[in-house]
């Protein structure tokens, strides 16, 4: 059964940092490429960041470039997002998710906030 974990998230200031982790289990990790999503109440779930399932390859939505790194751990199966600079409208529920599994998990919150 595909599980998703994700930890991590809290409070912080405006500037601050925080790094996401996301523990996958009951897959093959390393066949996967693996997503970060976010969303906030009333919206829909935006894409953050993609990382190719060597690492070789990551993309980052345009918001967050420069700010975000992805990186993944295929031998612990879990991938990873350092969020730094954080502005107040980086807040959002984080989830992660491999591409072409349906499976999601509980996410973590990120707040952001004085």
């Amino acid at each position: 059964q595909v599980q998703l974990v994700e930890s991590g998230g809290g409070s912080v200031q405006p500037g601050g940092s925080l790094r996401l982790s996301c523990a996958a289990f009951g897959f093959t990790f390393s066949n996967y490429y693996m997503r970060w999503y976010r969303q906030t109440p009333g919206k829909e779930r935006e894409l953050v960041a993609g990382i190719s399932s060597a690492g070789g390859s990551r993309n980052y939505a345009d918001s967050v470039k420069g700010r975000f790194t992805i990186s993944r751990d295929n031998v612990k199966n879990t991938v990873y997002l350092q969020m730094n600079s954080l502005k107040p409208e980086d807040a959002a529920v984080y989830y992660c998710n491999a591409r072409n599994l349906a499976s999601w998990g509980q996410g973590t919150q990120v707040i952001v906030s004085l």
